[in-house]
C-alpha cells in the first residue's frame, strides 16, 4: 500500500475515535443530569424491610408469570358458512335487586370454628396429596390412573389441570395455581386426540374452568385462552339452522366443509352450554357467544308446551330440524339435568333482567313436580323426597298415559341443591323444602348401604306421587315389608316368592331398595354439591355433620396408592375393589364442595358467584355504585 493511503487512514481512524469518545462523554453527561433532575423518585427500600420483601416477592412473581401467546390458527378468520343477520345482545336496562341467597351464621363459638378448620384443612390435605399425584405421574394429561399412575387421555387436553385451577385458588395455593397456569397456556386446542370433540364436555369442562379461574383471579392470560377456546367451539354452531354440532369434526370445520347436528342427540348437550357462552359474552364484551346460545334457548322455548310432557324437554331431540317434542322419556337424571339446573343460575348471571328464565325454569318445575317426583317406601317413615323418569306411553292419537319409573340415580341428587336456590331465588318456599327431601333421601342412600357410600344406580319403591308426595301427613307412606318385598319380586322379575330371600342377600338390598342396577361410586359430587348449596342457603349445622361423616366414609374406602379410586362395589360387606379410575370432577367438583362446605361462607359466596354444572364459579356481574349525591357548593 502506497505510504500517502496509509497515512490518510491513520487519520481518518484517529478521527472516528475521536467523534465517538466525544459522543459517549456527552451522553453519559446528560444521564448522570438527568438522573440527578429526576424529580423525587423514592429510594429502593432497604433490604430488610417488609416493603423490600413484598417488592421481591412481586418481581418473583412477574417472572413466574409465563406470557400467553396465541395459537397457530386463528379460527375467527375461518368466517362462518351460515352466518346470522345480528347478533343477540345480553339484556339491558335497570339491575332488579335479587333475593339474598345465603343466610348469614353468626352463632359459631370459638371451638366450633376450630373445628371446623381442621376439618377444611383435612379436606384440603386429601386435594394436595392427589394433585401431587396427578403432578407427579400425569401432568397435562386428562386424569390420573389412582392404582397404576399413569396418564389418560381422552381430549388430550389437561383435564384435570384445567378443571383444577380455581380449586388451587379457592384453597389459597396460590404458587402451585401459578404453575398450573402456566401449563394451561401451553395446551394446544389445535392439537385433537380424536377426529369427533364432544363440544358440551369440553364447553363445561375447559371453557367453564379457564372462566372461573379467571374470575376468581383476575389473571388476563385465563380469559385469552378462554377466547381461544370460546372462538373454535362457537364454530360449532356454523350450521344451517344454528343448531351446535354436539360431536364436531373440527378438521372438517377448518376446511369448511359443512357439518349437520344429528338427528337423535340428547337435549343436554344441544341446550346447556349457556352459562359458559353468556360468561364469555360478558367478559369480553363480544355478543357473538352469547348470541350462539340464545339462539337455542329460544327453540326450546317455543316448544316447551308441545312436548309430549308439556313444560318439559324430553331425552333427546332431533336438533338437525330443531325438533324437541317426540321422545317419550323425561327426567332430570344423567345426560338431561343441566338443562333445567342452568335455568335459575341463568337467571342470576343475567342478574334478572329477563325474566325468560324464570318463567322456563317454574314452568319446568311444575312438571316435574307433578310427574317425576315420589316419596319411596322406606324404614322408620322418614319424611323424604325422590326423583325418577316418567315415560310417555301409547300415542297422541289413540291416547297416552304417564308411567314413572322409580329408578334412583346418584347424579340426580344435584337436584336438592337446584330446588334450594331456585325455590329461594323465585320466593318459593316449599321448593326449599323439596330440595331439602331429596337431599335427605341423598344421605340416607349413603348412610342405607354398608360403606356409606351412594351407588351409583338403585331403584325405590314409590308410595305417593306428585302433590301428595309432599304431604307429609300422608299415612299412604307407612313402612310394610310386605309391600317392600312384593315390590323386590316385580322388580328382579322372580317367578316365586320362594326365590326373594336368596336374591335379597345375593343382591345385598337394604330394605327399601328395589334393586341396585349399578352398584359402582365414581367419587361424584352430587350429594355434598346439594349439601354445600342447602347450608349456605338455611345455615343448618347438621349438615356439616353429615358432610364430614360423608368425608370419612367416602376417603378411608377410596385412598389409593396415586390419589383416590372409584369403587367397583359399594353393597358388599368389608372392602369393595377399586377401580383405576379418578374423574377430573373428584378434585375439582367433591372436594372442592367439601371444602367450602367447612370454609367461610363470604369464600365464593352464592350471592356473588353460580356454580356451572361441573363445579366453576362464575361471579356475577354487580350493577354500578349508585354516585354518591355531591352538596352543592355554598
Amino acid at each position: 500500500m502506497p505510504r500517502l493511503t496509509r497515512r490518510w487512514l491513520l487519520i481518518g481512524i484517529v478521527a472516528a475515535c475521536s467523534v465517538l469518545f466525544l459522543y459517549l462523554s456527552i451522553h453519559r453527561d446528560r444521564g448522570a443530569s438527568l438522573a440527578t433532575d429526576a424529580p423525587n423518585e423514592p429510594p429502593p427500600p432497604a433490604p430488610d424491610t417488609p416493603e423490600a420483601a413484598e417488592a421481591q416477592k412481586e418481581k418473583e412473581q412477574k417472572k413466574k408469570k409465563k406470557p400467553y401467546k396465541p395459537q397457530r390458527f386463528d379460527w375467527t378468520r375461518r368466517g362462518q358458512r351460515f352466518p346470522v343477520e345480528f347478533y343477540h345482545q345480553l339484556p339491558r336496562g335497570k339491575h332488579q335487586k335479587l333475593p339474598k341467597i345465603q343466610i348469614v351464621v353468626s352463632n359459631e363459638d370459638k371451638a366450633a370454628r376450630m373445628e371446623r378448620g381442621g376439618r377444611r384443612d383435612e379436606i384440603k390435605s386429601t386435594f394436595e396429596r392427589a394433585w401431587s399425584a396427578y403432578k407427579a405421574k400425569a401432568w397435562l394429561g386428562d386424569e390420573l390412573t389412582p392404582l397404576t399412575g399413569k396418564s389418560r387421555n381422552s381430549s388430550g387436553w389437561a383435564t384435570t389441570l384445567i378443571e383444577n385451577l380455581d380449586t388451587l385458588w379457592i384453597m389459597g395455593m396460590h404458587d402451585e395455581f401459578e404453575k398450573a397456569v402456566n401449563a394451561a397456556l401451553r395446551v394446544d386446542f389445535q392439537f385433537f386426540e380424536s377426529e369427533v370433540i364432544n363440544i358440551y364436555e369440553v364447553t363445561i369442562r375447559h371453557l367453564g374452568g379457564l372462566l372461573a379461574a379467571h374470575d376468581l383471579s383476575g389473571d388476563e392470560r385465563l380469559l385469552k385462552k378462554a377466547l381461544e377456546l370460546g372462538d373454535m367451539l362457537y364454530v360449532a354452531f356454523d350450521t344451517p339452522e344454528r343448531m351446535p354440532l354436539t360431536r364436531w369434526k373440527p378438521h372438517d370445520a377448518i376446511h369448511k366443509k359443512v357439518q349437520f347436528p344429528a338427528d337423535s342427540i340428547l337435549v343436554v348437550e344441544v341446550t346447556s352450554m349457556t352459562l359458559e357462552f353468556t360468561r364469555l359474552s360478558q367478559v369480553s364484551g363480544d355478543p357473538k357467544y352469547f348470541d350462539a346460545v340464545e339462539r337455542v334457548v329460544e327453540v326450546i322455548e317455543k316448544q316447551q308446551n308441545k312436548t309430549r310432557l308439556p313444560g318439559m324437554w324430553p331425552l333427546k331431540c332431533n336438533a338437525k330440524v330443531k325438533d324437541f317434542t317426540a321422545d317419550p322419556i323425561f327426567t332430570l337424571g344423567e345426560f338431561s339435568g343441566t338443562t333445567y339446573e342452568n335455568l335459575p343460575k341463568m337467571h342470576l348471571l343475567l342478574n334478572g333482567l329477563t325474566s325468560r328464565y324464570r318463567d322456563l325454569y317454574t314452568k319446568a318445575m311444575d312438571a316435574a313436580v307433578k310427574h317425576l317426583l315420589f316419596r319411596p317406601l322406606v324404614p322408620e317413615n322418614r319424611d323424604m323426597l325422590a326423583l325418577g323418569h316418567a315415560r310417555i306411553v301409547g300415542n297422541r292419537r289413540e291416547g297416552e298415559e304417564i308411567s314413572l319409573e322409580p329408578e334412583w340415580q346418584s347424579h340426580v341428587c344435584f337436584a336438592g341443591g337446584m330446588f334450594a336456590l331456585g325455590g329461594r331465588l323465585f320466593n318459593q318456599s316449599e321448593h326449599v323444602d323439596i330440595g331439602r327431601r331429596i337431599t335427605d333421601t341423598c344421605i340416607w342412600t349413603h348412610h342405607a348401604f354398608p360403606l356409606g357410600i351412594m351407588p351409583e344406580t338403585s331403584s325405590l319403591v314409590p308410595c305417593a306421587k306428585g302433590s301428595a308426595a309432599i304431604d307429609s301427613s300422608d299415612m299412604s307412606c307407612s313402612w310394610s315389608e310386605l309391600k317392600w318385598r312384593i315390590a323386590v319380586q316385580k322388580t328382579l322379575e322372580l317367578d316365586s316368592a320362594d326365590q326373594l330371600d336368596e336374591r335379597i342377600a345375593q343382591e345385598n338390598l337394604q330394605p327399601g331398595f328395589a334393586s341396585v342396577t349399578d352398584k359402582r361410586h365414581l367419587l361424584r359430587p352430587e350429594t355434598v354439591e346439594s349439601i354445600f348449596v342447602l347450608y349456605r342457603i338455611t345455615g343448618m349445622s347438621e349438615l356439616q355433620v353429615i358432610a364430614w361423616q360423608m368425608f370419612e366414609e367416602i376417603r378411608a374406602h377410596t385412598e389409593a396408592e396415586w390419589g383416590n379410586a372409584a369403587l367397583e362395589d359399594v353393597t358388599t360387606r368389608g372392602n369393595s375393589t377399586q377401580l383405576d379410575s379418578m374423574q377430573s370432577f373428584w378434585m375439582s367438583g367433591t372436594l372442592k364442595y367439601f371444602y367450602l362446605l367447612f370454609s367461610e361462607p363470604e369464600l365464593v359466596s352464592l350471592d356473588d358467584f353460580v356454580f356451572n354444572t361441573e363445579a366453576h364459579p362464575f361471579r356475577i356481574p354487580k350493577p354500578p355504585a349508585e354516585p354518591t349525591p355531591t352538596p352543592a357548593a355554598t
